[in-house]
C-alpha cells in the first residue's frame, strides 16, 4: 500500500501482477491458476478450450489431441506418452464434433465430460492388452530362439532390439547390439527360419526387416469404420 498524492492509500501493482495480467486465461487454467484442477478434468477443458480457439492456420486438431497426452505426462499420471485418443475420436467423429459443438452453444459440459471419461478408459484398457500381448509374443519368441543353441544368444540380442525398434536395418541392429555385421545376419537368418522376421527389400545391401508378429499385433483395432483394411 502507498499513499497518494491526497493522502489516499493505493494498491500498488507488483510486476508480475502486471505481467500476469497479459496471460491468456487459458494458460493460467493449464498451470493451476487460480486453482488446482484435478488432472484428467483439466486435459477434457483444455482439450476443448484448444479446440475452439484454434490458434493455428493448419494442424490444430493433431496438436488438441497431443496436449492431452503432453498434461498427462506433466503431471506424472503417465511415465511415457502411451495414451493416444486420436484413434477413439477419429472412431467416434461425428458424436465427438457434436458435443464440441454443443459445448460451445450451451456451455454444457458434462456430456463432453462422460465421452472423454469413456475414451480415456477404452484406450488405456486397450494400451494394457496390447502391453500384454506384446509381451507374450516377446516370450514365446525367445523360446524358440532358446532352441537355437550357440546361436542363441546372439539371434536374442538382435530380438531385444526389434522389441524396440519393429521395423529395422541390419545396419541400425549392429549399432544397437554391439555385435558384428555378420553375426546379426547370421541371427536375422536364424529369425527368418522362425517365422519371426520378414525382410521387407530383398536386396543385398541396407536390408530392412520387419518383427512381423509385433506388427501386426500393434495395428489390431486400429482400422476405422468403413475403411478397406
Amino acid at each position: 500500500m502507498k499513499r497518494d498524492l491526497q493522502g489516499h492509500y493505493v494498491t500498488i501493482s507488483t510486476a508480475g501482477e502486471k505481467a500476469q495480467a497479459f496471460v491468456p486465461a487459458p494458460l493460467l487454467f493449464l498451470h493451476d491458476q487460480p486453482e488446482p484442477t484435478p488432472v484428467l478434468l483439466k486435459a477434457a477443458l483444455a482439450h476443448v478450450q484448444f479446440e475452439t480457439i484454434h490458434p493455428f492456420l493448419d494442424g490444430n486438431g493433431r496438436l488438441g489431441r497431443l496436449l492431452i497426452t503432453l498434461l498427462l505426462c506433466e503431471h506424472k499420471v503417465l511415465r511415457e506418452p502411451m495414451l493416444y485418443l486420436s484413434l477413439f475420436f477419429k472412431s467416434h467423429r461425428q458424436r465427438y464434433y457434436e458435443l464440441l459443438n454443443h459445448v460451445r452453444r450451451t456451455g454444457d459440459w458434462e456430456a463432453w465430460l462422460d465421452f472423454f471419461a469413456e475414451a480415456v478408459v477404452i484406450t488405456a484398457t486397450q494400451a494394457v492388452e496390447t502391453a500384454q500381448q506384446l509381451l507374450d509374443l516377446s516370450n514365446q519368441d525367445r523360446i524358440q530362439i532358446g532352441g537355437l543353441g550357440r546361436a542363441a544368444a546372439s539371434t536374442l540380442q538382435v530380438q531385444r532390439v526389434l522389441m524396440e525398434h519393429p521395423i529395422a536395418t541390419s545396419g541400425l541392429l549392429v549399432q544397437k547390439t554391439g555385435i558384428t555385421a555378420a553375426t546379426v545376419n547370421k541371427a536375422l537368418g536364424h529369425l527368418e527360419q522362425l517365422g519371426i522376421v520378414r525382410e521387407l527389400t530383398a536386396q543385398k545391401r541396407n536390408r530392412l526387416f520387419s518383427y512381423t508378429r509385433y506388427i501386426d499385433i500393434m495395428n489390431r483395432g486400429t482400422e476405422l469404420p468403413g475403411s478397406d483394411a
